[in-house]
């Protein structure tokens, strides 16, 4: 995300807006507890509720055949988006895996009843959400601003988590936080036309030349349709995301898969932080290349989930 402020405003904001087609939709209310001799899983994809710490009600989704099956993995979006990012993903991976998709406070189908918009509580979102699944292991693939998401959420569940994998994200690991007037200065146009500026920048600078146009369009209006109270402070939040004090606290293994689309990345910084961090690039697609390209992505992704099943410690398995 903070590639979106590196390379200009407009670059910054690339790194920083981790979205795709977003579909906002009315928070749902909680469902009423069920009968104490109603054993009955959830349909699959049914929307469920958990309550996290600060009493936001957070959806999510739970896909596959079986829950005991390990890994679970848990889908996780950027800015301004919700689960939906992830349908090119979930037909192909519930086969295989039981998969959880979770919509962030304010985003989707999760309340936007806080004041707070940084990445731990987003992370405290996660968290809650994974609690009542029974996987004892799980990987955590977190899309632009999910990836520090992601590290936050893998502070809370620690040994459940088994690695870490970004898409289109980390790229500003060690590098310089923007300083406050940067920040000021990024977010002074979304400030003064929210709807206008978004669709600017998102349709301009996170799409490759041959992405299909109405995909891009439709990202870019879907995101523009943020509430402003929340886009705007998680992108703040997002943007002056210091990792290098929560990666202390994560041992498990962490890849990203990234497009070539702006910043590119720079492993041997990143590595001065997270000295085993490997990026895998697939060249010519967007800032969405789960939802751009998915053809390559799929294939890109499976490949690290199995790298990091085969990497698990002996004991976890």
């Amino acid at each position: 995300m903070r590639s979106f402020v590196a390379a200009a405003p407009a670059a910054l904001v690339l790194s920083l807006l981790a979205l795709s087609a977003c579909s906002k939709q009315e928070t749902p209310p909680p469902s009423p507890p069920a009968a104490a001799n109603d054993k009955a899983e959830p349909a699959e994809g049914t929307p469920r509720i958990v309550i996290s710490p600060d009493g936001t009600h957070v959806q999510y989704h739970v896909y596959g055949a079986s829950e005991a099956d390990e890994p679970a993995l848990v889908l996780i979006h950027g800015w301004s988006c919700d689960s939906n990012y992830w349908r090119e993903q979930v037909p192909v991976l519930k086969s295989r895996y039981t998969v959880v998709t979770v919509d962030l406070a304010g985003h989707g189908g999760t309340d936007a009843n806080r004041s707070d918009w940084g990445m731990e509580r987003f992370g405290q979102d996660v968290a809650s959400a994974v609690a009542p699944i029974p996987n004892r292991q799980l990987i955590l693939v977190g899309h632009s601003m999910g990836g520090p998401v992601a590290i936050e959420a893998a502070r809370l569940l620690k040994s459940r988590v088994i690695g870490i994998i970004g898409v289109d994200t980390f790229k500003t690991i060690g590098a310089p936080l923007p300083s406050a007037a940067q920040l000021d200065s990024i977010l002074k146009p979304f400030e003064a036309n929210f709807i206008g500026h978004t669709r600017e920048v998102v349709a301009t600078h996170f799409f490759s030349p041959g992405a299909d146009p109405q995909l891009a369009q439709k990202i870019a209006y879907d995101m523009s349709l943020s509430p402003p109270k929340v886009a705007i402070p998680a992108m703040r939040a997002v943007l002056s995301y210091d990792f290098a004090a929560p990666l202390k606290e994560i041992a498990v293994p962490i890849v990203a898969i990234n497009s070539d689309l702006g910043e590119p990345v720079n492993e041997l910084r990143i590595r001065k932080v997270l000295p085993k961090f490997r990026a895998v690039v697939i060249p010519g697609a967007g800032h969405f290349l789960m939802m751009e390209d998915p053809a390559r992505f799929n294939p890109a992704l499976e490949t690290e989930i199995q790298a990091l099943i085969a990497a698990r410690p002996a004991e976890a398995g």
